[in-house]
């Protein structure tokens, strides 16, 4: 029968776990930065200034 030795499924883990904790590193980082983007946006700096008719009916009550 073919076996596998152990040192190439410790190396083979060993490599997923890497690159697991780094995918999940860049993850953490893309989604710190887009909800540093989506505060930027609705922090109102570049949000129009909405010209609202005054109400002239309720001052004269």
């Amino acid at each position: 029968m073919f076996s596998i030795p152990q040192s190439c499924l410790i190396q083979l883990g060993t490599a997923a776990v890497i690159s697991l904790l780094l995918a999940e590193k860049a993850t953490s980082q893309a989604l710190a930065s887009l909800g540093a983007a989506s505060e930027e946006l609705f922090r109102g700096d570049r949000l129009p200034i909405l010209d609202f008719p005054e109400d002239n009916t309720a001052n004269h009550s």
